[in-house]
């Protein structure tokens, strides 16, 4: 695993051991920030669940301004530090060392916006509806925020309009998918 792109590209990450993480692949994460390379540079970007930090470093190193990483298990938070500081990036982001919905209560009452949300929660337990509702209601996104969800293929999608998102685009991988979502009006 590496950084794709950027001023700090091709710099290797380490993940942490085990199946409670699965790192996203350089191939779909290069897909990933290929689509999001002209809303990147300046933006202020949330990785959600961050595992090992190589989406949100990413978008660091893509140029983004303002990143926030957040993870609550104790190997992730020891890769991510230390992910931050092989690649020099240590000042440039923010780690939340908690559970995703506590950091967005949290983050809403900093004041905080963001116009770029990446979560790729544990597949098949539903967190993305509990992390959606809690976006909704924080005030720390708006309809320009761009929400992706990193889930299995057998996710369904129908539910998130019932909390108040629309799916603007899906990108289908042989194992996982991309759902790029934004609040309605």
């Amino acid at each position: 695993m590496r950084v794709i792109a950027g001023k700090v590209r091709r710099m290797t990450l380490v993940a942490p051991e085990g199946n409670d993480v699965r790192p996203t692949t350089d191939r779909i994460k290069e897909t990933l920030f290929n689509i999001l390379q002209n809303d990147i540079v300046d933006a202020s970007f949330l990785d959600l669940f961050s595992g090992s930090g190589g989406i949100g470093i990413e978008a660091i190193s893509r140029g983004a301004k303002d990143v926030v990483l957040v993870d609550k298990s104790k190997e992730a938070l020891r890769c991510i530090e230390y992910n931050l500081r092989h690649t020099r990036l240590t000042d440039e982001a923010e780690v939340l060392p908690m559970d995703v919905l506590q950091a967005i209560r949290n983050l809403s009452r900093r004041g905080k916006h963001f116009d770029i949300v990446f979560m790729d929660p544990p597949y098949n337990q539903e967190l993305e509806l509990q992390t959606l509702e809690a976006l909704a209601q924080s005030g720390i996104i708006d309809e320009d925020s761009v929400i992706i969800i990193e889930t299995s293929l057998q996710t369904d999608t129908d539910e998130y309009n019932s909390y108040g998102f629309n799916v603007t685009r899906v990108k289908r991988y042989k194992t996982n998918q991309h759902i790029f979502l934004q609040l309605g009006n």
